[in-house]
């Protein structure tokens, strides 16, 4: 079965060109005609956010379908990796920071209704359990900006900026919960990568609602640093936790 669906949904081309249009100063000796005055420069369109990343008439909504036999076994065992994941930051001594967020990191904490709506969000992403010796087992990071687009009958959730940006699909997997699954962008980089390429790019996790507009999107067994990513989507226009 193909797996791979493309990650690409009407992207704008972002290369706009300063024409530099004729030469200088000497007519041609033999026809006599003087060289064109210099075009007028033309400026390059702003840099503009990566569009929904992907068409979901070429993808089917049944994520089981889609999903790689890599991912499934994942999202399969997401519960070893939260167990695994909070023994190694209560090891590590790091308890306050689990309660200081709240439901955040309470495996079974997840509320019927709303999936996140359309929007601009402040997203954080908390690393837990070291995977490897240079990550250590709690790591918070700073907000950033990420949106969720309407494409229909799913959502897409994207990262605004920075070297590493996400970029998927939400599909429907029940009451409470829907399925992510994409792909990573890396650095200059424009246009990304089909889902089902790359082993090494493809992610996969969930989104569950935590609060009355607190959402978590939960990767477990990620490929690089971690043994659970959790990243909290709360949107923009809501105040900022510490």
């Amino acid at each position: 079965m193909n797996r791979i669906f493309p990650v690409t949904r009407l992207i704008t081309a972002l290369c706009g060109c300063a024409l530099l249009a004729g030469c200088g100063g000497k007519t041609h000796k033999r026809a006599e005609i003087a060289a064109p005055p210099p075009a007028p420069m033309v400026e390059a369109p702003a840099p503009v956010s990566p569009p929904p990343p992907l068409s979901v008439k070429k993808a089917s909504m049944d994520w089981h379908r889609v999903a790689t036999d890599r991912d499934r076994e994942r999202l399969r065992t997401w519960r070893d990796a939260w167990m695994t994941a909070l023994a190694r930051v209560r090891a590590a001594g790091q308890d306050a920071a689990l309660s200081a967020q709240g439901p955040l990191f309470d495996p079974d904490h997840a509320l019927d209704g709303t999936p996140p709506p359309p929007g601009r969000y402040r997203c954080r992403v908390f690393k837990l359990g070291a995977n490897g010796a240079a990550t250590r087992d709690f790591t918070a990071y700073p907000p950033y900006e990420c949106r969720i687009a309407d494409e229909g009958e799913a959502s897409s959730l994207y990262k605004i900026g920075g070297s590493q940006r996400p970029v998927g699909l939400l599909f429907p997997d029940g009451q409470a919960r829907q399925i992510f699954l994409g792909t990573m962008m890396f650095g200059d980089e424009t246009k990304p990568i089909d889902y089902g390429h790359d082993e090494g790019r493809d992610m996969a996790g969930y989104v569950e609602r935590v609060g009355e507009k607190r959402w978590r999107l939960v990767l477990p067994w990620p490929r690089f640093e971690s043994i659970l990513d959790v990243v909290e989507l709360v949107p923009s226009d809501e105040p900022a936790k510490p």
